[in-house]
């Protein structure tokens, strides 16, 4: 069917339902001169009359009561459907999928999501985790978490977080038998956790007074997640290479001792990133606001305790 026949049907069960081409052309918004012509069309590339027609009344032919029946469901749902799509453009509705590695999914997503999905109950947030490379596009996401060194230059880029910071970590009984380094060169006598960016072996980089280095460490395991980076090192594996926020609970708690403090650089922080400006998913949207919401607020707090602690 092409794209003429799909224009006439809809003309015809307007004036089917309403047996008046002027009524007709009220409903689908053209003049009655088109939806005269409209039917004279359908009727001949069908071949039959769907309606008796004189200049007082309009009446459907046998033809054209069973074509009615048969085409005014399938209109129905036409309707239907482009009626909901209405409704979910005017609020955020449906699935939303996203890929983010582990890190970026708990430092990211997760401090929102319940907030999110109670604000958002129409929504289904879809979160697939994996530490690695995505085609955002071609494999069937919204959009992507991940630090701005692994954002794709054709995308469209969005700051969640602020920057962060880099630590390198080992447990106190490995740092006890092994020593501590005191420069990355040392890490050449180390077992270090080797960590997976898709096919990528990753270079452990440094930055002091301007300058940036790295290091390509290796270790009895390799694994593509931060997280487990760091449980290696509480398990005393060996030394990993992770964010200072990730390593906290365990720095704090002295299950792992920061080395190298002098020369661990900080990254860009956290982006969600996704293909193109136009017709950005609303659910999308409203997901980007709340977590740059959250951090406006974060922000805010902190200014108000640093105020708070100078007066006292």
């Amino acid at each position: 069917m092409n794209r003429a026949d799909l224009a006439d049907l809809l003309a015809f069960v307007a004036v089917a339902e309403t047996l008046s081409f002027r009524g007709a052309a009220r409903r689908v918004g053209v003049t009655p001169s088109a939806i005269s012509h409209a039917m004279r069309q359908l009727e001949e590339r069908l071949g039959v009359r769907l309606l008796h027609r004189t200049t007082r009344s309009v009446a459907l032919t046998d033809h054209g009561r069973r074509l009615l029946e048969r085409v005014r469901p399938a209109i129905a749902e036409v309707s239907g459907a482009l009626e909901e799509l209405e409704h979910e453009r005017q609020q955020p509705f449906g699935r939303l999928r996203l890929h983010a590695s582990g890190s970026g999914a708990v430092l990211v997503i997760a401090p929102v999501w319940n907030t999110f999905l109670r604000t958002h109950p129409d929504v289904h947030l879809e979160l697939k985790v994996v530490d690695g490379p995505v085609d955002v596009v071609a494999d069937g996401f919204d959009a992507a978490v991940a630090i701005r060194e692994q954002v794709p230059a054709d995308m469209v880029a969005v700051r969640v977080t602020g920057p962060m910071q880099a630590a390198v970590v080992g447990a106190p009984d490995y740092l006890a038998r092994r020593g501590v380094p005191s420069t990355p060169d040392d890490l050449s006598l180390h077992d270090c956790i080797e960590y997976r960016w898709g096919d990528s072996r990753f270079a452990w980089p440094f930055r002091r007074d301007g300058a940036l280095h790295r290091v390509a460490v290796r270790g009895p395991v390799s694994v593509n997640s931060a997280e487990l980076a760091v449980r290696a090192a509480v398990d005393a594996l060996g030394i990993a290479y992770t964010s200072e926020m990730a390593a906290q609970p365990f720095l704090h708690s002295g299950r792992l001792i920061r080395v190298l403090e002098d020369w661990s650089p900080s990254h860009g922080g956290y982006f969600i990133y996704y293909a193109g400006h136009r017709q950005v998913p609303l659910a999308l949207r409203a997901l980007i606001d709340l977590i740059r919401l959250g951090r406006r607020s974060q922000k805010a707090a902190a200014l108000v305790e640093s105020l708070a602690a100078a007066a006292d």
